[in-house]
Formats: C-alpha cells, sequence, structure tokens
C-alpha cells in the first residue's frame, strides 16, 4: 500500500507559520486583504471561494468576495477589478475560473494589477517564472511542489511526467520543477490529450501529476511500480450511496494506483488543501511587495 502524502497536515503547518507572519505584519499596522470574484452559481467554485474565506479568518486576514450573476457583462467585470486594483486595503485578488462563455477569460487576467494577482496567472507573472525569477507563482502548482519538498521527495534528477498542459497547472508545474534551483532540476514531461503512446510515456515517471480533469483517468496499468503519484483533480461522480448524490474522486484511479505507486496524495485532503495554504502565502508575499514599492 502507498504512502498517503497528507496534504492537510502540511498545509496545517504551513498556516502555523503564515499566522505569525500576519501577526508581525499587524503590530505594523497592515492587515493582508484579499479579495474574491465569484461569477455565476456554480456550486464547486463557491464551495472553494468558502474555503479560501474561511482559511483566511483563520489567519486573521481580512477578505471580501464579490458575488456576481452569470448574465453580468465583461466591462462590468473590468469596472469592478479596476476598483479593486485601486483598494488599498486589498493586497490580493482572486477570480474564481471558470467563467461563464460570454467572459474572455484572457480579458479579466488581464486587467488585474500583477502585484495583486495571487493566482499567478498574469502574463507578467507566467513570464516572470518561465525566466526563472519567479514573483507570484500559481496557487496549486507551487503547493505540489511544496508537498513534495515538506514530504521528503526529492525531484533533483528525477523524472516528472504531469499529464496536462493547462496555464492553471500543467505548464507553470514544468516551469516550476525544471528550475535550477533545491525544489526543481527534474526532467519534466508534459503529456495533453494529443499525445501518443501516453501509457508509455507516464510509466517512465519518478513522479507522476495527474491534471488532466477527468475521473479516474490514470490507470494502474500507466503508474510505474513504486512512483510517487501526485492527484491534482477534483471531479464529482453520481454516488447513490452518498447522502448527497455524489462523491469527490481525483484523476487517479485510486483504489487500484496505491497498490502500485510508493507515495500518493488522496482526494480530498491531498493538494487541495495545498493550494489554499499557498493562496493565503501569495496573499501576504503580496502585501510585503507592496509595502515596499
Amino acid at each position: 500500500m502507498a504512502w498517503l502524502l497528507d496534504g492537510i497536515k502540511v498545509a496545517e503547518q504551513i498556516k502555523l507559520a503564515l499566522r505569525k507572519e500576519v501577526e508581525e505584519l499587524k503590530r505594523r499596522g497592515i492587515t493582508p486583504g484579499l479579495a474574491a470574484v465569484l461569477v455565476g452559481d456554480d456550486p464547486a467554485s463557491a464551495a472553494y471561494v468558502r474555503n479560501k474565506t474561511k482559511a483566511c479568518d483563520e489567519l486573521a486576514i481580512y477578505s471580501e468576495t464579490h458575488r456576481l450573476s452569470s448574465a453580468i457583462s465583461e466591462e462590468q467585470i473590468l469596472k469592478l477589478i479596476a476598483s479593486i486594483n485601486a483598494n488599498e486595503k486589498v493586497h490580493g485578488i482572486l477570480v474564481q475560473l471558470p467563467l461563464p462563455r460570454h467572459i474572455d477569460e484572457n480579458h479579466i487576467i488581464d486587467a488585474i494589477a500583477p502585484a495583486k494577482d495571487v493566482d499567478g496567472l498574469h502574463p507578467m507573472n507566467q513570464g516572470l517564472l518561465l525566466t526563472g525569477r519567479p514573483a507570484l507563482v500559481p496557487c496549486t502548482p507551487r503547493g505540489v511542489q511544496e508537498l513534495l519538498h515538506r514530504s521528503g521527495i526529492a525531484t533533483a534528477g528525477r523524472h516528472v511526467v504531469i499529464v496536462g498542459r493547462s496555464r492553471l497547472v500543467g505548464m507553470p508545474l514544468a516551469a516550476l520543477l525544471a528550475q535550477k534551483c533545491d525544489l526543481g532540476n527534474a526532467t519534466v514531461t508534459i503529456c495533453h490529450s494529443k499525445s501518443e503512446n501516453l501509457e508509455a510515456i507516464t510509466r517512465q515517471a519518478d513522479i507522476l501529476v495527474a491534471a488532466i480533469g477527468k475521473p479516474r483517468f490514470v490507470t494502474a496499468n500507466m503508474v510505474k511500480k513504486d512512483a510517487v503519484v501526485i492527484d491534482v483533480g477534483i471531479n464529482r461522480v453520481d454516488d447513490p450511496t452518498s447522502t448527497r448524490g455524489y462523491r469527490l474522486v481525483g484523476d487517479v484511479d485510486f483504489d487500484d494506483v496505491q497498490h502500485i505507486a510508493k507515495a500518493i496524495t488522496p482526494v480530498p485532503g491531498g493538494v487541495g488543501p495545498m493550494t489554499i495554504a499557498m493562496l493565503l502565502q501569495n496573499t501576504i508575499l503580496a502585501t510585503k511587495q507592496q509595502m515596499r514599492q
């Protein structure tokens, strides 16, 4: 049976240290602030924002949530972001994705002040990451990197295979783990929907990351014995035995893969808590950077 990588435990360790940073900032008269923008009524997105707001409350970080109708225009969202950019109480801005189809996500992300882009998605922040000068790094990739590090899993010289090439996870994670640094120095392969012989590629991985957004996509025959498996996915599947009528599963067929892998992240309780911890870390980092401006 695989060793379970406990994202909840590691995230709590990180939040304990961050709480001390917040206390120190408050002694200097500064309260870090995070604004979340939620468009529409998608249950998963609403749950994510609630969890992030709760985490802010735990650390005494100021937070505000702007809940908008799915029928709102792109122009109205851009005006809201402009006003938050100018709000000195807010040091970080989070726009919950995905947005409704009539809204161009690129336009919205580009409108966020790079210094307040705590999701690390603005072209300036992604460009800095790719050139080896990371500022605000996307939360989930940074969370994966930190979970590996704090679990004693070295990446230097290891072959990391990432299944998924999104700008939220796959691409920035590849850039992070390939960096010439203590938490990088990996050999990274990115796979995606057009990759041929996918199973042959994933079976080469010392560390396999599933971030493709398809429930139980990675099966045991895709995993090398004693590999480390990081499951970034979180998907709702019908479950009539559950009181909610559904349950959450990852992009990995956990029940089978846990017998092959050396270590594996559970869903929930693996990468998810790390993402939230990194959002808090980015908010505090953004606060400090803005104080120096």
